[in-house]
């Protein structure tokens, strides 16, 4: 269960703190932050390239939209220490070699790389060689380009991948969710498979997990009234834990693929039907429907016995409400 800060620190390392303190509250097993510049997503400039018309950020040129959701690099070792603290894994993504070489330093344990850069190559190398585990966003992907990228990291001998089934869209619509891909992501590229989810609740996170996801990534914010560019589709702290606990309760459901039963439901069987005498029978008499039925509890014989004893003579006085057994017949 990763929480993703992103940009929800506002500028602010006060808050970004207080992201910290409530992800470990509501139950999560990683605190994931970004680490970039805006110089090292892109360059500063007006071309139509670089601006945003559509979406959640439209108006924004992609260079004043990093720099405003970017991250002071020096927060991130008190980030780190404070997620050590609380029993929180501690996660960011990287974009470039700077910031790999930066995270290397400060003793990350694993990468997150985003769906925007599955196609960049060189950094999913560069990123491979260090050896450590690589989350890898599939968002946008092609199975071409999956595997191309899988390969890449492969081919640096770091084998080490879980993949994130992902919709690029903010907030993304449960219609173009696709989450029964999970499945056969895992067949696919024989790996770990979990969810990058920018969906509103948690009703995809949840439904992943039932279809075999083993990371569910969620963008987590103290309040979606605080703007940020991806407070709008965060999730607050309750919403957060009681998405932990719908998916832990739902990880204790989903069980083993076998026909065994617990305790009690061995219990339970009892009250299921059997035969019983409905009305007394004299010893001698005939066995027949208008004296035996078919009810609970199960103390008689089997309900599939009940053609082969009609007809039957009883072998003693029989009196109603008791089970029926094979010693009361001939």
């Amino acid at each position: 269960m990763i929480a993703e800060m992103s940009a929800n620190h506002g500028g602010s390392l006060e808050r970004a703190m207080a992201i910290v303190d409530a992800a470990a509250e509501a139950g999560a097993d990683c605190l994931k932050i970004q680490t970039y510049t805006a110089d090292t997503m892109t360059i500063d400039s007006d071309k139509p390239y670089f601006k945003l018309t559509k979406g959640l950020w439209a108006g924004y040129t992609r260079y004043d939209l990093y720099k405003e959701g970017a991250m002071p690099w020096e927060w991130q070792i008190s980030i780190k220490e404070r997620c050590e603290q609380l029993g929180l894994d501690f996660l960011s993504t990287a974009f470039d070699f700077t910031s790999v070489d930066f995270l290397e330093k400060i003793g990350i344990q694993c990468y997150k790389i985003a769906s925007f850069e599955l196609t960049d190559i060189p950094l999913l190398q560069y990123a491979a060689r260090t050896g450590k585990p690589i989350i890898l966003s599939c968002g946008m992907g092609t199975k071409e380009e999956i595997e191309e990228a899988v390969s890449a990291i492969h081919n640096e001998g770091n084998y080490n991948i879980v993949l994130l089934k992902c919709t690029s869209e903010y907030p993304a619509v449960y219609g173009d969710m696709n989450i029964s891909l999970i499945p056969q992501m895992k067949i696919d590229f024989r790996c770990p498979v979990g969810l990058s989810d920018h969906s509103m609740g948690d009703t995809i996170a949840v439904g992943a997990v039932a279809l075999g996801a083993s990371v569910i990534e969620k963008h987590f914010c103290i309040s979606r009234s605080e703007k940020t560019p991806d407070s709008p589709f965060s999730m607050e702290k309750e919403e957060y834990k009681r998405m932990v606990n719908n998916i832990r309760n739902l990880e204790e459901a989903i069980g083993k693929p076998e026909y065994a039963l617990s305790e009690a439901e061995n219990a339970g069987r009892m009250n299921r039907r059997s035969l019983f005498i409905s009305r007394d029978i004299p010893a001698g008499e005939v066995i027949s429907d208008k004296n035996i039925a078919i009810i609970r509890p199960a103390h008689g014989l089997h309900p599939r016995y009940y053609d082969w004893v009609l007809g039957k003579i009883s072998t003693h006085n029989l009196e109603k409400g008791e089970p029926l057994h094979e010693y009361d017949i001939e």
